[in-house]
């Protein structure tokens, strides 16, 4: 007890503070929550000094704000205030950076700060703002608020700010406690996810019996998700409609029965096979359906239902339909929870429906398209380089003449013209053809990494070389390497070039060991190269040793005979693809196709029928040919058409990316649907301007 009190003399406390303090001590310690806290602390602090209302402002680290997280009060007024307040302009966000108290007699003459404007529409009027610190950090403030003026003048500060250190460690100490409360539910929900996945995975490869399946899913769903009816119901595509295949439901009516069949407009189910993604519907979203199906399933007691459609490899295959007669809506963590069960399904819904024909079909679709490529090749057998315009073949003779040796050629062209074609017929021709072509464009990939991605380097050659790796010119030893974009080498970078070229050898950033390697150049540019010379912009050294061979390829309006070609080439390569059943195309389409000057050339031409056959409603390709004409007139902003063929481009890559959920890379990423390198299309997405939608 003496010890006790020479504690109190030491710190300048009354004994009955010190007393107060012990029994706040007390109540906090028994507290996990903030409500309760506050509720118990309400009571005892009246006894203390004079407030009408308490408030804990909390600090929001990702949003850089306070939040109002408890405010203690009596008056509706005062529950007004915005759960978020600005750290500067507040009192609470001064008190909060200065870590000192505030106390003002009279909020409504305070000037120093904006936010006190609003105190004009509170009863507010004498407030004592203080800051709640613990050991490991600055948690917020404790505000204390009255509507009496002059109430905290005489406020013995040193005693408020011991006790609210005591409430800010009661503060952590239950956002300590709720975070790790939450975070042992997610690591259950998750264990319990886990353990589902496997017992769902083991049944997919057990068995092809979908109603055995589903019997098994239900019942590992049924210790994780409250459910009553399990089904699935399979999609057909020839006459869009759903039918139930499996049941797992003890019908009351008799109504829902295995092989009842539903048009998919008039199947609650049918919503998630439209919108291609997990469906929550309550009682009230299926009585809006006007559909006798929909009828009878209210009338089996359906209450909510969780439908999660199940597709393959982009096919729907059907919906996973999870429902119940009790609860009155699904939550959306047992939609995400099933997600990955309906994928598994997927895999064997598709088995079961078999798997052997989709495979055969998928040959016969291989056969059929490699068929027409070979129809429409011209004579000189150069995979997919359309034509027999003249101007085509002067340039492919060039390349059956330059082929056979291994000297350095320069592709120009504009762009669209189809470089990167010609310089593979040049590689499939040459003798180098059993080793790799290695292509590298040279405008996609950052400056600083251009050096390291061609010659490669040491591991610790630079902050973030964790190991060895191979550059693409080693790649391409005894084959051949492909430098599109040549133009935008550095200039810095250009006499390692043309060691390159001229010596065959090498050195890795990081090393000074000499590597010899065997490579045919073969670059291409869709710029002047000796105006960039002339500006130097460009070494005449590279130049002239780049230059070797050059091929120019001729734009597409040089090649007007060659437009029909490609048209017909391109419509049956994209409906292929769709699986759409374009059978003609327009005399008046191909006319105008034809009459076009192409500013973008071929790539111009193929963006524009992939878009066409992709919005044509049947069977005749169904061209925008009034944009071509708009165009060609200068009637679209940008020089010879350019905007148009940025457009085409910005909608086609836009339309992939969303198709892909925004994922670039990966064998299912938006790079691979596109035939790009990741790489190449980051470039593409940067300089078209899109970006990814905020959710």
């Amino acid at each position: 007890m003496t010890s006790a009190l020479a504690q109190v003399a030491s710190t300048g406390l009354a004994p009955q503070q010190y007393l107060t303090l012990l029994e706040l001590s007390r109540a906090i310690s028994i507290h996990r929550n903030l409500p309760d806290l506050f509720h118990d602390l309400a009571g005892r602090l009246h006894d203390l000094f004079e407030f009408r209302n308490l408030g804990v402002v909390l600090y929001d680290k990702s949003l850089d704000v306070l939040r109002l997280h408890i405010l203690a009060s009596t008056e509706p007024a005062i529950r007004a205030i915005p759960d978020e307040l600005p750290i500067n302009g507040s009192i609470s966000g001064w008190v909060w950076q200065n870590q000192r108290p505030f106390v003002t007699a009279d909020l409504q003459q305070e000037t120093r700060f904006t936010t006190a404007a609003m105190s004009k529409d509170y009863p507010v009027k004498s407030v004592c703002v203080l800051p709640l610190t613990t050991a490991h950090g600055r948690l917020g403030v404790f505000n204390i608020w009255s509507d009496k003026t002059g109430v905290y003048d005489q406020l013995d500060l040193d005693f408020a700010q011991l006790l609210t250190s005591q409430i800010a460690v009661a503060v952590e100490n239950a956002l300590n406690f709720q975070e790790a409360q939450s975070a042992h539910q997610q690591l259950t929900r998750e264990r319990d996810q886990l353990r589902l996945l496997l017992e769902v995975g083991n049944a997919v490869v057990s068995t092809l019996d979908l109603r055995e399946l589903l019997a098994t899913v239900s019942d590992c769903l049924r210790r994780v998700m409250s459910h009553d009816y399990a089904s699935l119901a399979l999609y057909h595509s020839d006459s869009n409609m759903l039918e139930i295949h499996a049941l797992d439901f003890r019908s009351t009516t008799g109504f829902l029965q295995e092989g009842l069949t539903v048009p998919v407009e008039d199947a609650p189910s049918g919503r998630a096979l439209m919108k291609r993604e997990p469906v929550l519907l309550t009682r009230a979203d299926v009585e809006r359906i006007d559909s006798d199906f929909a009828r009878g399933v209210i009338a089996e007691g359906f209450q909510s239902g969780c439908y999660i459609p199940l597709i393959a490899h982009g096919r729907p295959l059907g919906v996973l339909v999870v429902a119940s007669g009790s609860l009155p809506v699904f939550p959306k963590s047992d939609a995400d929870l099933l997600q990955p069960v309906a994928n598994q399904i997927a895999i064997a819904v598709e088995n079961a429906l078999g798997f052997t024909q989709i495979v055969d079909l998928a040959n016969k679709l291989t056969e059929e398209k490699l068929y027409l490529e070979e129809e429409i090749r011209t004579e000189h057998d150069f995979e997919e380089i359309i034509g027999n315009s003249e101007a085509l073949k002067r340039v492919l003779k060039e390349v059956e003449t330059v082929a056979a040796t291994d000297a350095t050629v320069l592709i120009c062209g504009e762009t669209g013209t189809g470089k990167e074609l010609i310089a593979r017929a040049l590689h499939n021709l040459s003798s180098r053809r059993e080793r790799t072509l290695v292509k590298v464009n040279c405008g996609a990939i950052p400056t600083g990494l251009l050096e390291s991605e061609m010659f490669g380097h040491e591991k610790g050659a630079f902050t973030g070389a964790i190991e060895r790796r191979i550059g693409r010119f080693e790649l391409a030893d005894r084959g051949t390497i492909f430098l599109d974009e040549v133009e935008d080498i550095p200039l810095e970078l250009q006499p390692k070039l043309l060691r390159v070229l001229q010596e065959q050898e090498l050195e890795r950033l990081g090393s000074s060991r000499t590597i010899k390697v065997d490579v045919r150049v073969v670059a291409a540019t869709n710029v002047n190269l000796a105006e960039m010379v002339a500006e130097k912009k460009f070494r005449s050294d590279l130049y002239y040793r780049l230059n070797v061979v050059p091929i120019t390829l001729p734009p597409l309006r040089e090649r007007v005979e060659d437009i029909p070609l490609l048209v017909n080439f391109f419509t049956q390569k994209y409906t292929q693809r769709m699986k759409k059943s374009i059978g003609r195309i327009p005399v008046e389409t191909m006319a105008a196709l034809t009459n076009y000057s192409w500013p973008g050339n071929i790539r111009e031409l193929q963006n524009l029928i992939e878009r066409s056959v992709t919005l044509s409603r049947g069977t005749v390709l169904e061209v925008p040919v009034e944009e071509l004409e708009q165009s060609e007139n200068g009637h679209t902003n940008g020089s010879n058409g350019s905007s148009m063929l940025e457009s085409v481009e910005r909608e086609h890559i836009l339309r992939v990316l969303q198709d892909t959920s925004w994922v670039i890379a990966g064998p299912r990423g938006a790079a691979a649907r596109l035939g790009l390198k990741r790489t190449t299309l980051n470039s593409r997405i940067r300089k078209l301007g899109i970006t990814r939608p905020r959710v």
